[in-house]
């Protein structure tokens, strides 16, 4: 059995998929990563695992050193990519995974065949983890996954905070919801 530890990036410097493609922490984003760090601590030297961008990285690199490791790379819990061609990215998101007004939910049997590979590759590293995690990713991503332990199809089913910490036990494969992270208070999806 594993626990795994999955922790939102903190706030970005800039709106993801505006003037830049992988924008960095802010100063609050900063200052999130170094929460989230000191809160992860207490669960002891687990593995770090991180999104290959940049925020993930950022808000993984407090934990990392203090554990003396580099974060694993891992593109499987990145970011969720907007179909070709989408202008407005919030928009198109907001389709899909429509967190602002759950009585729009959308199940995952509605979408795009090459979102539910997206999702089946997530699915599949974590249900692979064997030791104790820390796994930096993305709003959608732990909605993936949060979705997945809790048997539900929803595209979402909470609203985690920046640099909030959901955790989910492994065993064999089978994901369990132990706790949801701190949801956000005002719609900052970046």
């Amino acid at each position: 059995m594993a626990r795994v530890f999955l922790v939102r990036h903190g706030r970005p410097s800039q709106t993801w998929g505006g003037a830049g493609t992988d924008p960095g922490l802010s100063e609050l984003g900063v200052t999130q990563a170094e929460t989230a760090a000191v809160a992860l601590r207490e669960f002891g030297a687990l593995d770090v695992v991180s999104s290959p961008m940049r925020r993930c990285v950022e808000t993984a690199a407090p934990y990392a050193r203090w554990r003396g490791v580099a974060p694993s790379i891992e593109p499987r819990v990145s970011e969720i990519v907007a179909a070709e061609g989408a202008e407005d990215r919030a928009a198109w998101l907001q389709e899909r995974f429509p967190w602002r007004d759950r009585s729009k939910r959308r199940v995952w049997s509605t979408l795009e065949p090459r979102l539910h590979a997206w999702r089946d590759e997530m699915l599949g590293f974590v249900r692979g983890l064997r030791d104790d995690t820390g796994v930096f990713t993305h709003f959608i991503g732990i909605n993936v996954i949060a979705g997945a332990a809790l048997g539900v199809e929803h595209t979402i089913v909470c609203t985690p905070d920046h640099a909030s910490i959901t955790e989910i036990e492994v065993n064999d494969g089978a994901l369990r919801l132990i706790r949801h992270g701190a949801e956000m208070q005002v719609d900052d999806v970046r």
